[in-house]
């Protein structure tokens, strides 16, 4: 073993590489030096020259030699293809891995190392323009943030001040209602005042309706109530009435329709109230063969409350409750011995509910 030793080539590593034609352990003798004669040992007077050709020596070299020239042509061919890759890969396979020498094994843990770091520096400026992307995004977006805040800011305060606007409107409005529910409650008073007033001052008036139109221009107008006094109220013929005034009214509405405009004279009220209820007692009033009528003389609006009364009032006077039409526009009546007075129907009709004779009375006059 120290002879086979001393003339294989210093240096290289192949020789502790196992081979499949080599040794099971890789410190055995090579087979081509199994068979061959023990050589013997070099002592110190040994006669053998050194560096000289022992026997089968020679064979045993030349074996080593072709051995380690495949080995070197597989490891160039091996570097060439690596280096005609573009990415070369990664020795992973442990056989591969041990046929490298130690240089090439170096250079190519550098080449790995230096695509490894080109790589990481690939990635990391890829991240870098990523995150520079992401960074400038996201200021994009807290701007965009910012403005949308501020764009709601914006319309919250326009809302509130439209909302100040809405309440001041409606609080306007408000009081305009108010304020006009009062005009027109203070102008239905003043024409109600003005009705009362104007009915007072007419309250003497005695209105004959039925007149023909010229007849007064013959006669007068006071021999004509004369006439009607005489003809149908003879208990009042000798009463004396004094007249103040007479005069027929004007057709202020419709001077073109066919019923004649009606005669107002103007007395004292008690002779007033003294034809009136002769004529309620007589019912029918007659001049000249025509129906007249007598009537107090009273605002359209007063007319218009006091018609309103007159089915009713004729129902109760059949019934002889005793009914009246008190001014402007109330009746009255006497039922189980009281009298009752009501403005409205309304009134009388809530009443009516709790007296079953009365609502049987007045059904289908409410």
């Amino acid at each position: 073993m120290p002879t086979f030793q001393s003339h294989l080539p210093s240096g290289s590593p192949l020789l502790l590489q196992r081979d499949p034609v080599s040794p099971a352990h890789p410190w055995e003798m090579p087979h081509c030096l199994k068979n061959q004669p023990t050589l013997p040992a070099l002592g110190k007077h040994s006669t053998a020259v050194p560096g000289q050709n022992l026997p089968g020596h020679r064979e045993c070299n030349s074996t080593m030699k072709k051995k380690i020239t495949s080995k070197m042509k597989t490891l160039r061919n091996h570097s060439q293809l690596n280096q005609q890759e573009n990415s070369p890969k990664a020795v992973n396979n442990e056989t591969e891995l041990c046929s490298l020498t130690n240089l090439e094994f170096k250079r190519e843990t550098v080449k790995i190392l230096k695509e490894l770091r080109e790589d990481m520096n690939s990635n990391a400026d890829t991240l870098r323009k990523e995150l520079e992307n992401i960074r400038r995004s996201q200021e994009k977006l807290e701007n965009s943030f910012k403005e949308i805040q501020t764009e709601l800011r914006a319309v919250k305060t326009r809302m509130n001040n439209a909302e100040e606007r809405i309440s001041d409107v409606e609080d306007r409005i408000m009081e305009i209602t108010q304020t006009g529910q009062q005009t027109e409650n203070q102008m239905k008073t003043n024409e109600r005042n003005i009705r009362y007033l104007w009915d007072n001052i007419r309250q003497t008036n005695l209105c004959i309706i039925g007149i023909p139109e010229g007849e007064e221009k013959d006669k007068g107008i006071e021999n004509i109530f004369e006439e009607i006094i005489i003809g149908n109220f003879p208990n009042l013929k000798d009463t004396e009435f004094k007249i103040q005034e007479a005069q027929r009214a004007p057709n202020k509405l419709n001077p073109n329709r066919p019923t004649p405009s009606y005669i107002i004279i103007k007395m004292a009220k008690i002779d007033k109230e003294k034809i009136l209820k002769a004529a309620r007692e007589k019912q029918s009033v007659n001049y000249k063969g025509t129906s007249i009528r007598l009537s107090a003389d009273f605002s359209t609006e007063t007319l218009q409350e006091r018609r309103e009364w007159q089915e009713i009032f004729k129902e109760m006077k059949g019934k002889n409750m005793q009914p009246r039409i008190l001014y402007p526009g109330r009746i009255s009546f006497k039922i189980e011995g009281e009298i009752k007075i009501f403005s409205n129907k309304q009134k009388l009709k809530e009443y009516s509910n709790i007296k079953p004779i009365l609502k049987e009375i007045l059904e289908g006059l409410l």
